[in-house]
């Protein structure tokens, strides 16, 4: 497989960043101008598949419609020797989720940026009617400085209103560990459910663990449905009590309940502390502590 991609049309492929079940990431180089670019192309096996095909599709339809610092840039879709790929901008090949993985002491110095960044790339991508339907730690590239990229719209779909919000019934896509109660009973979709998987991955930033966890995948979707409202207090007692709330706000069962929007969501952040004592830097920064290998992109 390697070997047929040592070139994709005028794109040299020059490192593997990720290996995912269905495609894979490369960074490669432009020919003619040495501009160097991700391209995220579809796996032998599934380069015939007409869903994996259109999710690649979509993904550079909803990236070419943006155009922020806050969300991945999206170049070119295409088929080259039979294999369907997209081009993308080279960005951080770091996630929220090594972070996590680190624990939070490692990165809670810089998590107040981190925060304000993917907030306003994920309330940018709603001002393009947009709804993201898989906000989770993977999806959120982060840079030494602590500057943010919102990543994969691949199951991302225009916002409905009205009759088409009433009669509209959306298949039930997204990551468990995420997935707001709406989205489950693919009912009723709008920004407050990515508000919802957002304050999940809020609460696994500051306290390390998703809100729910189970042995099994419907008990954890009746978890997200009908469990009591997880206070990220009890996994990390130094978060402040208001942004305790706030989360568990972003977390109610009821859309209704949680911040209108993702603007209100900023608002309120700006209001508040995130921790009680504020987490000291550490003598090494976390991405000098990232060993080889741990980067890249969510793919699947």
């Amino acid at each position: 497989m390697a070997k047929m991609r040592d070139f994709l049309g005028h794109y040299r492929l020059v490192r593997l960043i990720r290996n995912g079940a269905t495609s894979q990431i490369w960074e490669a180089v432009e020919d003619a101008s040495d501009k160097r670019v991700a391209i995220k192309l579809l796996k032998d096996n599934f380069k015939d598949d007409k869903e994996e095909i259109a999710s690649l599709k979509n993904e550079f339809e909803v990236a070419s419609s943006m155009n922020s610092p806050l969300v991945l840039k999206a170049f070119h879709h295409g088929v080259e020797n039979g294999i369907p790929h997209n081009v993308f901008e080279l960005a951080s090949e770091t996630s929220f989720r090594n972070l996590v993985r680190m624990g939070v002491d490692a990165y809670g110095f810089m998590l107040q940026k981190m925060i304000q960044k993917s907030a306003e790339g994920l309330y940018y991508m709603h001002t393009k009617d947009w709804i993201h339907r898989d906000i989770k730690p993977d999806n959120f590239l982060v840079t030494r400085e602590g500057d943010v990229k919102l990543i994969d719209y691949r199951i991302a779909e225009k916002k409905r209103t009205g009759l088409k919000a009433m009669f509209y019934k959306p298949k039930v896509q997204g990551t468990r560990s995420y997935m707001s109660p709406e989205q489950i009973r693919a009912k009723g979709i709008d920004e407050r459910s990515d508000m919802y998987s957002y304050g999940c991955t809020l609460f696994e930033l500051v306290t390390g663990k998703p809100p729910y966890t189970a042995t099994s995948p419907t008990e954890l979707l009746n978890k997200h449905l009908t469990g009591q409202v997880v206070s990220p207090l009890a996994g990390n007692p130094n978060v402040s009590p208001e942004f305790s709330e706030l989360i568990k706000k972003m977390m109610a069962k009821k859309k209704e309940s949680r911040p209108a929007s993702m603007w209100e969501f900023l608002k309120e952040l700006r209001a508040i502390t995130l921790f009680k004592k504020s987490p000291r830097i550490p003598d090494v920064h976390p991405f000098d502590q990232l060993e080889k290998g741990e980067k890249g992109f969510n793919l699947d």
